[in-house]
């Protein structure tokens, strides 16, 4: 039977990116399984100590992620003295990115766990904004970090998904005359809610366009500006009784829209 080899994988993180690419290479020789035995969160010299004395005892190689400069170092020179194989599986690319990019790097542990816990927000923030979309399960107001109202064609849903895109759980509440907004929406603190108004002959130009994609006339209600003002009126009533701030989002690009939302938001944050 033949002998299945150690690697120590040592990272001042985790460790799993020196795992994944240990069981890549390993897999290029005749398919041999390898022991991988971990050093995570390695963070001093009695950690360096540990596993260079094991890995001498074991005659085996080390793979290494450390990006913190002096516990790389020590590791390099007490490898080299005791004849232990230590790779380091980032330099090379970092020697790369320094001298493509003009710039150095971070050197701070744990950046990938950071990406992939940034990652899991938005995508939390993305399903939560499409649950809560257009009053839907209103009862998770009280949940979002951001509830915006407005009436129908005033970027409400866009918005929402690009907030959550920025890791912000956003739900939206069209105004309608005719429909009483859900109660809980009063509820949600006043420092949470934006509303979005737009000048009636804009919304009546894109309404206009709404109709005609799908081949209705403009002589719908939808469309009509006594009706946009009086939903205009009503929303406004609405808005005025949150005490919210309201954006006129008539000229505005979505992303323009998301920063003032955002410097809204950030700016109550700060007086907290």
């Amino acid at each position: 039977m033949t002998k299945k080899e150690t690697v120590y994988v040592v990272s001042d993180s985790v460790g799993e990116t020196a795992e994944l690419l240990v069981k890549a290479v390993a897999t290029q020789f005749f398919g041999q399984e390898v022991d991988i035995k971990h050093f995570s969160f390695v963070e001093n010299s009695q950690d360096i100590n540990n596993v260079i004395t094991v890995a001498k005892y074991n005659h085996s190689i080390i793979a290494y992620t450390i990006v913190l400069e002096e516990l790389k170092l020590e590791l390099d020179q007490r490898a080299h003295a005791d004849n232990v194989i230590a790779v380091d599986l980032m330099q090379p690319l970092l020697d790369a990115f320094t001298k493509k990019f003009d710039r150095q790097p971070h050197r701070q542990p744990g950046q990938m766990r950071k990406l992939d816990e940034d990652y899991f927000k938005r995508v939390e923030a993305i399903e939560f904004a499409v649950k809560y979309d257009d009053g839907q399960e209103v009862f998770g107001l009280k949940n979002a970090d951001i509830v915006l109202v407005g009436v129908s064609r005033t970027s409400k849903t866009p918005l929402s998904m690009y907030l959550a895109n920025k890791q912000y759980k956003v739900a939206n509440i069209p105004l309608i005359p005719e429909v009483p907004p859900p109660e809980e929406l009063f509820n949600v603190p006043r420092k949470k809610c934006i509303g979005l108004m737009i000048s009636p002959d804009k919304l009546y130009e894109i309404r206009k366009e709404r109709l005609k994609s799908l081949g209705l006339t403009n002589s719908a209600n939808y469309a009509s500006l006594e009706r946009i003002f009086d939903e205009m009126t009503s929303a406004e009533n609405i808005m005025k009784r949150i005490g919210c701030p309201v954006i006129d989002v008539s000229n505005k690009a979505i992303e323009e829209t998301a920063d003032i939302i955002l410097s809204i938001i950030q700016k109550r944050e700060s007086l907290i």
